[in-house]
């Protein structure tokens, strides 16, 4: 928005790639917990958490505590409450990896749809994932870090029309490309 970030801000939101939920809060004051930075009345923060925990397919959980959860259930408690606090800004580091193919699919889904719905207040997302596919289905610009130190060896627009399918031949045509990438051909030099 053409300011520089220099403090938190509840405008960004970030879903870790390890599990992050507080083991002595229920799944609803967890998503909550991400309501309370933008002061938001305890009925309507309950309220949003609510149905945040219904999008990512936890509605009848909300009294659960983490431990009678699985990972992939505490991890969409997590998204749920990066959701709820209606960022500007989504920052995913790996935020699928924990889920079964099943439930990452369909959380991507509810992502893209919040993305590219008018009525959402998020502006981007940043996406960190070692799954191209996943990256191709999302992603606008690709940008590949590789080596020790990791930097940058690559970016890829994407110019697929939306919705994307890994069956589309031009889908295989960026596939390719990043695994070039990823894993270029070393010639041992003589």
């Amino acid at each position: 928005m053409g300011n520089p970030v220099t403090e938190p801000t509840p405008e960004i939101a970030l879903v870790h790639q390890s599990i992050v939920t507080f083991p002595w809060m229920t799944a609803l004051e967890n998503v909550m917990l991400g309501l309370k930075a933008k002061k938001v009345p305890k009925r309507e923060a309950e309220k949003v958490a609510r149905r945040m925990l219904e999008l990512v397919g936890l509605q009848g959980f909300e009294n659960f505590y983490p431990k009678e959860m699985s990972g992939g259930m505490r991890q969409r408690v997590a998204i749920a409450r990066a959701l709820a606090a209606d960022p500007l800004v989504l920052l995913m580091d790996e935020p699928f990896s924990h889920l079964d193919e099943l439930t990452a699919e369909g959380l991507r889904q509810d992502i893209y749809q919040m993305l590219f719905s008018s009525d959402t207040t998020l502006k981007a997302a940043v996406l960190v994932s070692h799954n191209l596919n996943e990256v191709l289905e999302l992603a606008d610009i690709v940008y590949v870090l590789n080596g020790l130190p990791a930097s940058v060896v690559g970016k890829v627009n994407v110019d697929i029309t939306r919705p994307r399918s890994p069956k589309d031949p031009k889908f295989e045509e960026y596939l390719d490309s990043l695994y070039k990438l990823l894993t270029p051909v070393k010639v041992k030099r003589i």
